[in-house]
């Protein structure tokens, strides 16, 4: 019998929280990996089932370059392994086109979506610029020195976040995989984003940082073109915004979870 309250960490999957409850499944943003959302881990599997895994290019999985299709086969394992078939999904940047790109193939299986800092939609001018920053992130990784560089950078901001020690010592022990980023560009110009968040009839809530300047620009049009889309800002916060302001990041999924999935799947909750 599994037990109804479960922590473990197993090979590029972080599960936690008790077996019965409403599933929320995390995706990582480029260079990061599932330990992103640590604090998000910690803050919700006392009554939720918290589910994130690696993506490919990152984590245990970084002998893969990232590509969208095994990246899709990654959440759809996740879902199939760790919940009852169903869940909300929470992705941010890189994670949150992937989110997206799993919603549509899969509408049935998807309870909410939250999004951030992913509301820019590659397409129309958009996908080159998204092409450029890929093939500038792979110039600059390639060589070792470069990947060195952003690692060092990344464990920085890191460490000047207000976290707990534990929490911060989780995500940097991880460590930070730049190539990721680059290999992404590619994968995500050219695709309709919003065009396939339109087919997604779960709620949706767009969820940004005040500071992330280009994906506020299309925040409301993202959260227009869903089913039922709504726009919240993070004062104070940048692109990764769960980790600027992580409480507050944490308390506005478990407020959209309350006020979205219906009461009837709640009550797997217990």
């Amino acid at each position: 019998m599994t037990p109804r309250n479960e922590q473990r960490g197993g090979e590029g999957i972080d599960v936690a929280g008790p077996s019965d409850a409403q599933p929320i499944v995390f995706v990582h943003g480029a260079i990061f990996t599932r330990k992103q959302w640590a604090p998000q881990r910690r803050g919700l599997s006392d009554r939720f089932r918290v589910v994130a895994p690696d993506l490919p290019g990152h984590g245990a999985r970084a002998d893969e370059p990232f590509r969208m299709a095994p990246a899709i086969d990654v959440l759809e394992e996740a879902l199939e392994r760790h919940t009852d078939g169903s869940a909300v999904l929470v992705g941010l940047s890189l994670g949150g086109y992937v989110a997206t790109e799993y919603a549509y193939r899969n509408p049935d299986a998807i309870d909410g979506l939250v999004l951030s800092g992913c509301s820019a939609n590659p397409v129309r001018g958009l996908d080159r610029g998204t092409r450029l920053a890929g093939g500038l992130g792979r110039l600059l990784t390639k060589p070792d020195l470069g990947s060195r560089a952003v690692e060092k950078l990344a464990t920085r901001w890191v460490r000047t976040r207000d976290l707990a020690p534990a929490i911060e010592r989780e995500i940097v022990d991880a460590g930070f995989y730049p190539r990721g980023f680059g290999d992404a560009g590619p994968e995500l110009a050219g695709e309709d984003f919003r065009a396939k968040l339109s087919t997604v009839p779960a709620s949706t809530l767009v969820l940004n940082g005040e500071g992330d300047r280009l994906m506020r620009r299309g925040q409301r049009d993202h959260a227009a073109a869903a089913r039922d889309g709504r726009v919240e800002v993070l004062a104070n916060t940048g692109h990764i915004c769960n980790l600027d302001r992580s409480d507050t990041y944490t308390d506005r999924i478990r407020r959209f979870v309350r006020r979205s999935v219906p009461t009837e799947q709640q009550g797997r909750q217990g």
